[in-house]
């Protein structure tokens, strides 16, 4: 049962006044019946007031406080200017901080548009508490259905919900300069912060897990961080930083996303999609106007998006898995394939989408030389696959998981690419070369060489993909009205289009959460009805037969593992003292 709030008596006023501490209506100050009055000292009373309990821990000195509510077991220590219009939890302290203000009604960082892929704000993004990466992505690559369907019942959601405004139980906001409409949630820890304005911190996880941080020299603005971490001097404006997320180390975003796990460093984001894994580490590298997961930027990655005619409205694709090497350069539009690694410059807006694990050269003209298929042959891919799982930040806090993730390497849509390359192959093998030896296709250059090359590769591939699959069991039987559906990686979620476009018919927010979280159990289902309706007789081979390529694929692998390891141990005694 709450207890009865009393205005101070006389003798409580001239004990409050005795401390230096005014009030301007003290018929408008309310105290809890516990509350230590010798441990206020020096403030300022405006507007309507109430404070919690208070026991030997808890200090209140030198502040304005204006309109604000405390709960239990709070404290407040050297607020430079004011406390304005603030609920704070019980437990909750506040020390050595500039200001900490509400302004009426303070949204704090909710119903932010976020302008990603294209800067001129073409495919805005709303923020809000509990974005998945797989709604952000529906608003960025459905502009027009998300501007029609979508809108209305995203506001009518954010509106019917009830987001908490204040500093939350047990959080801590310490040794910074000013909060201005920025709310932080319970367990929450603000420390060394420059500016925060009109955003929330928010914390899912269990008691005493939390992930969500706010840390020195940081500056943002419109922004929510739920369940991530920004530190070291981020500069941020109009983000939205997702559970396990890092942003640190002097690194500068402004509308962008940052979904699962994301690490980032050093560098600069503009208008970026980072679905979960994005990694960028170094100070000259710039990721702009581009989609990624699972991508991890070498230093000085570069891209352009704006050709100084129509604006910044170019955009492109990074499919899950890419690398860069350093100083790589990308002019956008561009497609590039899953887990490719994209080297030297390339300004012929290549579309590589059908060749994936490729590797990309940018030749002295821009154009981009493709030899398709050799990145399956390096260790280091199914080192990758494994990683990913084990580096999950948000594992072991008892969070509920907003983005839904399938870490294969070799799915549906790799090899559903790899079984078109297939086709596309032997399409541009029956052609003869241009005067300089290169077969071309779609802004891309290939040797004939590194397309027989990569029919095998991919062959390995497909048959290592079907024995992990089937293992011991014969191929599934295709069902006579079973239908070839196109499969779509939702930044980290897997499943095929038909489902895709139910999600987009969906009357409700709830109903499209669940329906992705559906699609994420049903996966492995999907998956090998998909694999039963894909693969005719050329691939439906004995299962012994199967099993032989698979060993070949894996004896690939460890070849090139052992090469690694050779080469590391000659580097290593070259370099002994």
């Amino acid at each position: 049962m709450e207890p009865t709030y009393i205005n101070p008596g006389a003798k409580e006023i001239a004990e409050l006044t005795a401390n230096g501490c005014r009030a301007l209506d003290w018929k408008r100050v309310k105290f809890h019946p516990n509350t230590d009055f010798s441990r206020f000292h020096n403030l300022s009373l405006e507007g309507d007031i109430r404070f919690g309990a208070s026991d030997h821990t808890n200090i209140y000195e030198n502040a304005r406080i204006v309109n604000c509510i405390f709960g239990d077991y709070v404290t407040i220590r050297n607020i430079g200017i004011k406390l304005e219009n603030c609920h704070i939890g019980n437990r909750a302290r506040i020390e050595n901080v500039g200001s900490v203000t509400f302004e009426p009604e303070a949204l704090c960082g909710v119903r932010t548009e976020v302008s990603v892929l294209d800067e001129t704000g073409s495919r805005p993004v709303i923020i809000y508490p509990g974005l998945t990466a797989q709604i952000a992505l529906l608003m960025a690559r459905e502009p027009k259905w998300s501007e029609l369907h979508l809108r209305p019942i995203l506001l009518d959601y954010i509106d019917s919900r009830k987001y908490f405004v204040g500093i939350g139980n047990d959080a801590v906001v310490e040794n910074c300069d000013e909060l201005l409409n920025v709310s932080v949630g319970r367990e929450v820890t603000v420390s060394g912060a420059l500016s925060l304005k009109d955003g929330s911190i928010i914390n899912n996880a269990a008691p005493g897990k939390a992930l969500a941080f706010i840390g020195s020299g940081v500056d943002a603005e419109n922004f929510i961080v739920e369940d991530g971490r920004l530190d070291s001097g981020a500069l941020v404006r109009n983000c939205y930083i997702g559970q396990g997320a890092t942003l640190e180390k002097r690194f500068t975003a402004h509308d962008s996303l940052f979904f699962a796990n994301c690490s980032m460093e050093n560098g600069e984001a503009c208008a970026v999609f980072a679905g979960p894994y994005t990694v960028s580490m170094h100070k000259s590298s710039l990721l702009i106007g581009v989609q990624t997961s699972f991508m991890n930027a070498g230093s000085g990655t570069n891209q352009s998006n704006h050709m100084y005619k129509l604006g910044p409205v170019h955009w492109g694709v990074l499919e899950r898995g890419v690398k860069t090497s350093s100083s790589s350069y990308l002019m956008l539009g561009a497609k590039i394939g899953a887990f490719s690694l994209l080297m030297g410059a390339h300004k012929t807006h290549p579309d590589s989408s059908q060749f994936p694990f490729s590797y990309l050269f940018g030749d002295d003209r821009g154009a981009t030389v493709v030899v398709p298929g050799v990145m399956l042959r390096s260790c280091g891919l199914m080192r990758d696959e494994q990683k990913w799982p084990a580096r999950d930040r948000r594992l072991k806090r008892k969070l509920p998981l907003l983005d839904r993730i399938v870490f294969e390497v070799l799915n549906p849509i790799t090899v559903e690419a790899m079984l078109t390359a297939l086709d596309v192959i032997d399409t541009l093998l029956s052609r003869p070369a241009d005067d300089d030896r290169y077969l071309r296709y779609r802004g891309m250059k290939f040797t004939r060489a590194s397309l027989e090359r990569a029919r095998h590769l991919y062959e390995l591939a497909i048959y290592k993909y079907l024995s992990l699959r089937l293992g011991d069991n014969e191929f599934p039987d295709k069902k006579e009205d079973g239908e070839i559906y196109e499969w779509v990686d939702m930044s980290g979620l897997l499943l095929p289009r038909p489902l895709l476009k139910e999600a987009m018919k969906k009357e409700s927010i709830e109903k499209l959460k669940e329906l992705f979280d559906n699609a994420f159990e049903a996966y492995p289902e999907l998956e090998k009805e998909w694999i039963a309706n894909r693969f005719d007789d050329r691939w439906r081979r004995p299962n012994e037969v199967i099993k032989a390529y698979a060993q070949d694929f894996d004896h690939m692998i460890e070849e090139d593992r052992h090469r690694y390891l050779d080469d590391l141990n000659y580097q290593n005694e070259m370099l002994r003292l």
